[in-house]
């Protein structure tokens, strides 16, 4: 291999596109939110596959929490707090959608509205 070949292969487009951080959360959201979906759309026979998805965003909104609990992060103050309160909320309704006493929809609906949200002003990678 020449120098000029080297240095196309070492400078050229990367084959992993650069992504952001809101990117990545857009990401984990889409994945959970999906999950959720066709869960539910299983009816009865996905229960399973829901209790699964459930705790998965269990995990995603309980890690959301946890960051937004940090002094240093830079998000608005207000805008922690309803996020922290948004867990809250994730964390009580996923027992009464597993008790049967909920659907999931309000959980697909603002993980849904989370994801419009990050996916403002985001180029695509």
């Amino acid at each position: 291999m020449n120098a000029f070949s080297m240095a196309r292969t070492a400078y050229g487009a990367g084959s992993t596109p650069v992504r952001t951080e809101r990117g990545i959360e857009y990401e984990a959201f889409a994945r959970v939110t999906g999950r959720l979906r066709g869960a539910v759309n299983l009816g009865r026979q996905g229960f399973a596959q829901l209790a699964e998805a459930l705790h998965d965003n269990r995990m995603l909104w309980t890690t959301l929490a946890g960051c937004v609990a940090d002094p240093e992060n830079r998000l608005p103050e207000a805008l922690r707090a309803r996020i922290f309160y948004l867990q809250e909320f994730t964390d009580h309704h996923s027992a009464r959608v597993l008790d049967g006493t909920a659907s999931a929809d309000a959980l697909i609906d603002i993980n849904t509205a989370i994801m419009r949200g990050l996916n403002q002003g985001e180029q695509p990678t």
